[in-house]
């Protein structure tokens, strides 16, 4: 009997780790749990733009309320300046991997990688498809509804080739 408890509740952790299951509780009787909510802009904040390579920033964002959410999908992008992040440039988005359901624990965090077309050269650098480089002093990344400005961690600009950006699924 032990063994089948034992095995019921770690069928039934993993899958909660899903957003929601039924697992036994300590009398072996069966507790359905409601499925984790999405999460909403008002509780997550994006916390970094890390650059990950010449034209690649890892953004992450982190669970800032009290309860657990679900966070599915892929963010928006656009360029901005230093004004409002209304006033920014969007940039199409291609979608790299399969977006699947992260459950973010209060103080969890999870982060999506963004691609750039780099901009060649030094100083005055050029666009191989000999379009005019874009450089903006931050990024505007649309999560759960709202959107959040980022400036590069180092304190540089983002500067890329064309108006779109290749981004992973939130991990």
């Amino acid at each position: 009997m032990r063994v089948l408890l034992a095995s019921a509740v770690l069928a039934g952790g993993m899958l909660l780790a899903g957003g929601g299951a039924a697992v036994a509780d300590t009398a072996g009787e069966a507790v359905v749990r409601a499925p984790t909510p999405p999460c909403r802009s008002s509780q997550l904040a994006a916390v970094s733009a890390a650059r990950t390579g010449a034209a690649q920033v890892r953004i992450t964002v982190v669970n800032d309320g009290s309860r657990a959410c679900a966070l599915k999908g892929y963010p928006t992008v656009a360029v901005a300046g230093l004004g409002s992040p209304q006033r920014n440039k969007p940039l199409s988005v291609q979608r790299l991997g399969t977006a699947r359901t992260v459950v973010l624990p209060a103080g969890g965090t999870a982060s999506t990688t963004v691609r750039f077309t780099p901009v060649l050269g030094e100083a005055d650098g050029y666009c191989a498809s000999g379009a005019e480089p874009t450089v903006a002093p931050s990024l505007v990344v649309g999560v759960a509804g709202g959107a959040f400005q980022l400036a590069p961690d180092d304190g540089g600009e983002f500067a890329l080739c064309g108006t779109a950006a290749r981004v992973t699924a939130f991990r």
